[in-house]
């Protein structure tokens, strides 16, 4: 009973079962078009009446067809119908064997799928970041769009319409796409009264019965443009259909005529001399045997077998001639139009011209274009691209929406994300920003005592009024940010500026100490002038301050400091004069050089390499005694 209850549970979330709740919701959700009508409120400086046309009826079905328009009706109306549809099928298929349709199909499906190294396939903008990250998973993992999007472009571009099915799972949303055949798939509109967005497929093989699906279980990429083939979408390839014809046809016939007209013929003339008119049929027959034919003597059975000796690849004339002309031998030329495909080159130029793909985009020798004319060729050529590319996005969307719905989001999280391909051409890119910088300046050039900004944003850069007041505010915040960080720095270099008056300080009595009778310059002036050198050393002005901070005593014992806080330059005397720089007076520091170069810098709390060893020494010593002296009170304690 236990495993019965969680099936039917779990048949009631099922998106296959047209009985589950979430097959339901779906079908309601996608019964119509997915439009936000909510919209943030705009605040304005001044009052404003907005007033809007309001519909008689709640949904507006006086402005909507209730069918499309076809002057046959009924059953007959869609015989005919699927009979065009399935005839268009086979001029494509038929179509693609030739290379230049094949490699335009090709070059469409690379335009719209273009991607690099730094730009992915797909951009997906979204300030959700969680919504982000479920789409980009959908897209690069599940549907694996960076290997199949080409393919679906293509086959959409190709016959003008393609059929996903959407395999959706209760619980982690649409697993697996799979590709149904395009002759087999019909679209139904308008079946409904209460409905007219309602939209149905209804899929119809030959080996088994037909399958209903909804709307939200197949994706249709449809190119819309021409209302000819409504509800279905119409190919690329649809404007050159009868071109096609007719060039293939030209072509068989420009074959056929080289290869019976091309070849040069034997013109035999036979001296027939008196036989009489009756007979010279048959002498000329008589004559061809023997000169085409071989006459072979079969050994096993000993008869004669006349085989064909083809002089050439083609019947030559035999001609009779009376007495008076010796028989002999001429040759026809061959035909003299072979060279001339002025005829299919014309057909060929309007190929290319309903296929819309810039001739030097396949390589032909002929496309002798300037960089100018092709460059405009290329715009004019991804403008239709991104014509192609919005109908791919628009099916994408669809596909995220009910990835969401089925994983719980609802309302605005639905249609909160914006997918966009790439451009495909660089040269629009580049003329687009060539056009902006052109605005720029001539908006800084009319702000020079000519023109108002709100006039040189209405009118150069097209911004109404509401995009006017978001671009001032937005500039007043950009101004106060950059003001913040400009204070900030100012007082950041003020307080810099304060602690190297504070250091100016300390060099000035380390200054004061040096002139004023410190080991250097009073061991020098001692020993010079001849007097007692201790006498000018210590003085009681020379007590100060600590010029480096004393070790401290904590549980960890004593800290010795490794760096003195004064600055370098009259140690650095002292080192060389400690190095034997100085040795022209008779002073302690010239006398005694283990003095200058080690009891010195110890005295004034510096610690040389030599040793520091034993002064880490020391103190890991005294820290160990100190923790045994604690280590016994604590026992004596206990």
């Amino acid at each position: 009973m236990a495993d019965n209850s969680n099936q039917n549970k779990s048949n009631e979330n099922n998106p296959r079962n047209q009985q589950s709740s979430l097959f339901k919701r779906l079908t309601r959700l996608f019964s119509g078009p997915l439009v936000d009508y909510n919209q943030p409120a705009v605040t304005r400086t001044t009052a404003r009446t907005v007033t809007k046309y309001k519909f008689t009826t709640a949904t507006g079905k006086e402005f909507k067809k209730k069918e499309y328009y076809n002057p046959f009706s009924g059953l007959q109306s869609k015989v005919l119908l699927n009979r065009d549809k399935q005839l268009r099928y086979t001029d494509f298929d038929q179509m693609e064997y030739m290379p230049e349709i094949a490699s335009a199909l090709d070059v469409y499906a690379d335009e719209i799928t273009t991607s690099s190294e730094l730009t992915s396939l797909v951009n997906v903008e979204c300030h959700n970041r969680e919504i982000k990250e479920i789409i980009n998973t959908l897209l690069y993992t599940v549907l694996n769009i960076d290997s199949n999007l080409f393919g679906w472009a293509r086959s959409m571009c190709k016959y003008g319409d393609y059929f996903l099915y959407l395999d959706v799972d209760d619980d982690i949303g649409i697993t697996n796409v799979i590709p149904l055949p395009v002759r087999e798939v019909e679209r139904l509109e308008g079946k409904d009264p209460t409905n007219p967005n309602y939209v149905q497929y209804y899929w119809s093989g030959d080996s088994q019965p037909g399958v209903t699906f909804e709307n939200w279980q197949l994706a249709h990429f449809r190119v819309l443009g021409n209302d000819k083939y409504v509800p279905y979408g119409t190919s690329v390839l649809e404007p050159s259909r009868r071109i096609w014809r007719q060039l293939t046809l030209l072509e068989d016939a420009m074959m056929a005529y080289r290869i019976v007209r091309s070849p040069e013929r034997r013109v035999f003339y036979i001296d027939v001399g008196n036989i009489p008119a009756e007979d010279v049929e048959q002498y000329i027959e008589q004559v061809k045997t023997q000169m085409k034919r071989n006459q072979i003597v079969d050994g096993d059975t000993g008869r004669v077998d006349l085989r064909y000796n083809a002089m050439s690849i083609d019947e030559d004339y035999y001609i009779p001639v009376r007495a008076g002309n010796s028989s002999r031998i001429e040759t026809l030329a061959g035909g003299s139009f072979t060279g001339d495909i002025e005829d299919v080159q014309y057909l060929r130029d309007k190929l290319f011209s309903a296929l819309k793909v810039p001739k030097a985009y396949l390589a032909q020798s002929d496309a002798m274009e300037d960089k100018t004319t092709l460059a405009q060729k290329d715009i004019r050529f991804a403008r239709t691209i991104q014509r192609l590319q919005r109908v791919v996005v628009a099916e994408v969307e669809k596909i995220c929406i009910i990835h969401l719905f089925t994983l719980g989001y609802r309302n605005t999280d639905l249609t909160n994300f914006k997918l966009t391909l790439n451009n495909p051409s660089k040269i629009a890119e580049l003329q687009e920003l060539e056009h902006l910088r052109s605005r720029f300046e001539i908006a800084g050039a009319a702000t020079d005592g000519y023109f108002s900004k709100r006039w040189v944003y209405k009118n150069i850069f097209k911004l109404d009024d509401d995009e006017i007041e978001r671009m001032q505010f937005e500039q007043y915040t950009d101004s106060k940010h950059a003001a913040s960080i400009e204070s900030m720095g100012t007082a950041a270099g003020e307080a810099v500026t304060a602690a190297a008056a504070g250091g100016g300080g300390d060099d000035a009595g380390g200054l004061g100490d040096d002139a004023g009778g410190g080991d250097d310059l009073g061991d020098d002036l001692g020993g010079d002038l001849g007097g007692d050198t201790d006498a000018g050393a210590e003085t009681p002005e020379d007590e100060g301050p600590l010029l480096a901070e004393p070790g401290s005593r904590n549980d960890n014992g004593y800290e010795t400091v490794k760096l003195d806080g004064r600055r370098g330059g009259a140690r650095l005397r002292s080192y060389l004069a400690g190095a034997g720089e100085s040795v022209g007076s008779s002073s302690d520091r010239n006398l005694f050089k283990g003095w200058s170069g080690e009891m010195g810098p110890l005295s004034r709390g510096t610690v040389g390499e030599s040793m520091q060893s034993e002064e880490i020494l020391i103190r890991e010593t005294n820290n160990d005694i100190l923790k045994l002296i604690s280590d016994l009170e604590k026992n004596d304690e206990d």
